[in-house]
Parts: structure tokens; sequence; C-alpha cells
């Protein structure tokens, strides 16, 4: 039998899944995407699929991948997402089809803790800090325990910790073959048992880190794979241009002349003035970063000529060069001594990165690249390529590898665009000639949701659009008794709606407001999800960025949500600058070829929050008058699933009331 068939009959009602997997229930899109998977399998090539929320996309390909017998590569959006796949869903299935696949997970160094670092930080702790003496100690007695030694496994750990960079290892920092704890090294052990294995799961980050650099082992992986699946592929554009560019950033070089500063003295103590180098080196980073001024933290500075925008261009040459010259005497010093220990090895070769690096921001932006200046506490240089879409082509689809024309490459996602073309993601991905499947959520949106632009509101341009979305928040959320995520588009209109929130609800708190940045995401989606249980009060979340897409809260404890104007990108921004000149050179328009398709699919990602199981009901709110009022408000609401609309407070009301009743919430429709 094929795998084709196979996997039909293992899809279909009173099948192998319908036996084997409890809460599995067979759909005709879910086995349809299976199928076309399990074709492009057998038959090799490029498969592009959109599979709306509710299909269970990921039993399509992974169904179709098992049984193939074939080696896997799988790289999903987030680390969240692997942990999910890894732990959860291959092993389910695995038990269900009774296959003995050997599985392994495979992240970047900087999830795994690095046993030298460790090492080293228990001897350059600040005594001072007790909060970091605590993180370190409890590490420390994990590290004892740990096999996979995955900082993902140790429970408590925030995210945000600073003890994480200073237990990790970067590909700056790591000794490589000549660390002392080589042997037990977490990041080698898991590559090796990715090297085994006939499924790997990676993430997207990973995969291009390696694609530019051929770090991560996966130089040696990649070829002997037969099948690569992309889930949640619409993140790939936008990962990808972070790797296949080029980055140096001041913070680097701060670490540096810190490692540099402890491992000098530790290692060749005399035999260099490392107090002197190590001061010259951090004075030239600091003072190329005064020479930016007080621009806004968070702003990105155009940088079309020799100097970024709002840069004095001398001055800026000026310090260039002098941190390129404190790099150099940094290295000469090192050449002298560097055979003394590994770590003063890696440091010189560190140093020479740094000058090659600040060379090349010293000469001219690539042609069909961009480059930019990002402002915050540090400076990071940046030149990105403005897609993907040459390195998918020439360095993933069209391999020189003898067995490239037989490989199967699926790309999906619940959202990719907006015509039957998908060309949003396929042209910048380089996949023009994929063939392409797109198949509809399950869901009846027409019953389950509903849709309200307030049109009461101000424009979002007016200064009390933040306010007034609050306020308008505020009294909705009360009627559900919480159950709302907002999600804005900009951190500025995040704090302005969470503090006027949080003033409303001050005296009363009769909701409780979590605010995206004040506790670790983890824990806030945990809260969120808890709702009004027991003698908890409901909640609301403000939230904005990676709340718009991988947020999965099923049932009750979301009804309704909220999104404060139509996610359209800043124009001023140097990528989406780029990628507009290319447009207007080709004879394009701006607007309808990049900007509305964008807003589009961040809109449809956001809506995706609200319905997540055939039984959710709830209603989704855009606070932007130009959806229902200018004429290509269309063009986004036909973007959006098909929802029932409302116009009035009227039917507003009458809708929030429905899901406050739990005798009618199951049995009602909008």
């Amino acid at each position: 039998m094929n795998l084709q068939n196979l996997t039909r009959e293992t899809f279909a009602p009173g099948g192998l899944l319908s036996r084997m997997v409890e809460e599995f229930t067979p759909r005709v899109g879910q086995t349809d995407m299976a199928v076309a998977v399990a074709r492009t399998i057998e038959d090799g090539g490029v498969l592009v699929v959109e599979a709306g929320t509710g299909i269970g996309k990921t039993f399509s390909y992974l169904v179709p991948a098992l049984l193939s017998g074939t080696r896997v590569l799988l790289s999903t959006a987030t680390k969240t997402l692997q942990d999910q796949l890894f732990g959860r869903d291959l092993p389910r299935l695995m038990k269900a089809l009774s296959l003995p696949v050997r599985t392994a997970l495979l992240k970047g160094r900087g999830s795994y803790l690095c046993l030298h670092r460790l090492a080293v930080a228990r001897q350059d702790a600040d005594p001072s800090d007790r909060v970091l003496g605590r993180t370190l100690a409890k590490i420390e007695a994990w590290a004892q325990l740990t096999r996979s030694g995955d900082l993902a496994e140790l429970p408590g750990l925030d995210e945000r910790s600073p003890a994480i960079a200073v237990v990790t290892s970067t590909r700056d920092n790591c000794l490589g073959s000549q660390c002392p704890e080589f042997r037990d090294c977490h990041v080698n052990q898991a590559r090796r048992e990715a090297l085994a294995a006939d499924v790997v799961v990676i993430n997207h980050h990973l995969f291009f880190a390696d694609l530019a650099i051929r770090e991560s082992g996966m130089a040696e992986l990649l070829p002997s794979v037969q099948t690569v699946i992309f889930d949640e592929a619409h993140q790939l554009n936008e990962t990808g241009v972070q790797f296949l560019g080029q980055q140096l950033t001041t913070g680097q070089l701060l670490d540096f002349v810190r490692d540099l500063l402890f491992h000098g003295l530790q290692h060749a103590r005399g035999l260099q003035d490392w107090q002197t180098l190590a001061f010259d080196a951090e004075h030239a980073a600091r003072d190329l970063r005064l020479v930016v001024g007080q621009a806004s933290p968070g702003a990105k500075l155009r940088w079309v000529g020799a100097a970024p925008d709002q840069v004095d261009e001398s001055a800026w040459h000026d310090a260039l060069g002098a941190l390129q010259a404190a790099c150099a005497r940094v290295m000469l010093a090192l050449d002298t001594v560097s055979a003394v220990a590994p770590d003063l090895m890696r440091l010189r070769e560190r140093a020479s990165v740094f000058i090659e690096r600040l060379a090349f921001f010293s000469d001219d932006c690539a042609s069909e690249s961009v480059r930019w200046l990002d402002v915050g506490v540090q400076l990071r240089l940046v030149e990105s390529p403005l897609d993907i879409a040459n390195a998918v082509q020439t360095r993933l689809i069209k391999s020189t590898a003898a067995d490239a024309s037989q490989r199967a490459w699926i790309f999906t996602s619940a959202t990719l665009g907006a015509d039957a073309q998908l060309r949003w993601f396929t042209e910048p991905c380089g996949l023009a000639d994929a063939e392409i499947l797109k198949i509809d959520s399950p869901f009846n949106y027409a019953e389950q949701a509903a849709l309200y632009v307030p049109r009461h509101l101000p424009r979002p341009s007016d200064p009390g659009h933040s306010a007034q979305v609050a306020e308008f928040v505020a009294r909705a959320a009360c009627v559900i008794g919480g159950r709302t995520l907002v999600l804005t588009t900009t951190l500025r209109a995040l704090q302005a709606v969470s503090e006027s929130l949080q003033r409303h609800f001050a005296e009363s708190r009769s909701l409780e407001i979590l605010v995206q940045g004040q506790q670790p995401k983890r824990e806030l989606m945990q809260r969120f999800r808890q709702g009004d249980q027991g003698d908890r009060q409901g909640c609301i979340l403000v939230a904005s960025a990676s709340f718009w897409e991988g947020v999965d809260v099923p049932g009750d404890a979301l009804q309704m949500v909220v999104i404060d104007k139509l996610p359209f990108a800043p124009p001023t921004d140097p990528l989406v600058e780029a990628r507009s000149r290319r447009l207007v050179a080709a004879g394009r328009s701006v607007f309808k070829d990049y900007a509305l398709p964008e807003a589009a699919i961040a809109l449809k990602q956001g809506a995706g929050r609200l319905i997540r199981r055939e039984s959710d009901r709830g209603i989704l709110v855009v606070c932007d008058t130009r959806l229902a009022l200018m004429g290509y408000g269309k063009k986004l609401l036909s973007a959006l699933p098909s929802m029932r609309q409302i116009s009035s407070e009227e039917e507003l009301t009458e809708v929030l009331q429905a899901l406050t009743r739990p005798s009618t919430r199951d049995q009602c429709s909008f």
C-alpha cells in the first residue's frame, strides 16, 4: 500500500486514529492535508498549506511523516511549540501508530546549561547580588540531576532572569573542543542525539542561524533528511532575514571586555596590561553609543550613507575607527598569550570577528540589502537582506546535493495569505512554483463569533484614542466578568491602555489587570486561563507583540478579543522602507501589494486568538473605525473568518449578556 492510501486509511472513520486517540474526530480537511503531505513525501517537491484554525494540522503532517519511514526535520516557530511537539504530540502519535521512532529535540545553545560557564559564574558572582546568588544555587542543584541541560525543564526559572545569560554559552564565548567540560557538554549531547534520530524537532531561529554560520551541527544533519516540515511557516521570512545578514552590538563588545578582564587576570596576570586594554575597548564602545545621542529608545535609524540618519558623519567615522583600533590592540595582546588557556584563544578569535564586523559596517551597504541602527541602552548595527527568497532557492530547494530533487519541503500555517496563490508568503520565501493548498477552518464562525467595530471611538491618530479604548474595554469586560484579551499594536498603546484600566479598577478590584512585561509570559497565561475560578476575580490581559499569535486559550476563559487599531507596519521602519522602494522600482503599489497584505495577515493572526475549539463562543472588537469606513476595510474584512457583524451598542450588549448565561452558552449563536 502506498503512503497516500495508508494515510487516508489511518485518518478514516474507524481507522487507527479513531481507535487509538480518544479525542480524535475525523475531518475532511485534515485528511486532505495529510494525503497531500504524503504525496509530497513520496514524489518530492514543495507543498505550501494554509490550514485554518481547528483543522488539526499537526496530525496532518506528523502522521504521514511518521508512516513514511523517512528521516524528518521538523521546525516550528518557538521553543514552547517545540516542547509541545516533542513532549506531547510526537509520543502520543508514536504510541497510537505503534512506531519505534527515535526522536530528538534540538535548540540553540542559549537554551542549554553550560557547565563551564556555571563554574566560572561561581568564581565571578557578585556576593551583594542575592537574587542572582539564589538563582545560581538553584541552577547548581538542578545541574546535578538534569540529563538534557535544557533550562526550560527547570521549574520556576523566570525566562527573563539575568542568570540565564551567565550560565549559557554563545557562539562568541564557547570554547569548543578546548573546553574542560567538552565531554559532558549538553549542547554537544543534543547534537549527537539529533544526528542519530529519525525525527528531529528544531525551531526556525536555529535553522536560519545554522544556514548563516553552519555552527549548530545542522550542516551534517540536513543532507541526511528526506522530509523537511516548517510549521508556523508565516514567521519564516522575518526570522530568516535576522540571520542572513550581519549584526554587531555594543552589548557584545562590553561582554567581551568583561570576559577579557576576567580571563586575562585569571590566566595571564602580569603578561599584559589587561585593565588598560579593557578600559580602552569599553570606553570606545561607549563613545560609539554617545555619538548617537538621545535618540528615542527603540528607534531604528536609517543608514543609507556613510553614517546612520541623525548622526554626525565625521563623529561616527572617528568613533568606529577608535573602536577598531582598540580591538586591534586587544588582539595583538592576545596573540602573545592565547596559547596559555583555551579561554584566551577564544577571546582572540572574538576580537578578530569584531574587527571584521567593524570593517564591514565601515563600507557601503550591499545591493538588495538594507542597513539600519537599532537604538537602545546599547546599539545594534544591522545589515539584512530584504527577504529570504534567494537563500531558499539557492541554498535549500535547489541544493546541489544529489538527493535534493527527492526531498519533500512542506510549509504550513493557519495564516499564509489572502489570495489563492498565498503570494504574501510564497514571494518573499522564493516558493512561487510550490504546490498550493488552502483548507478552511471547520469552525462555524457565523454562529460562534461576532465582530464589532465601535464607531463612536476617535481615529487611532487621536491622542485620546487609547484612553477611550480602555474605557470601552472596562465597560464591556465587566459584563462577562473579564475573560478579555486586549492586543495593542505598539508598546506605547500597551502602556496607556493598561494604566487606564488599572486606574479604573484600582478601587473596586472587581477585575484583575494582567500586563505583558510585568510577569513572565508563562505566569501571565497560567493566571489568565484560571479566570474567575474559585475565589479569584476575572482577568483582562493587555499585551502586544508575541501575544498576537501562538496564544491558545480555549473555553470560557477567553470570550472577547479587543484589537486597539489596524496593525499596519510602521512606514518609517528601514526594512519596510527598503521593501517599499523595491516595489516602486518594479512599478507596483506599496499599499496594495505590501502594506495592506501585511496588515491583513497580522489582523487575522490576532483575531485567531478568539475561537480555538468547536464549542468556543466570543466577540472580536476592532477599535479602529477605518475597518468600517475606508474602502480598503472590505479587503481586511475578507481576510477574517466569516463572523456575524454587529453595528450597535444594543447588539453588543445582547451578545455579551448571552455569553454570561451558562444555560444557553453552548447553544447560543450570534
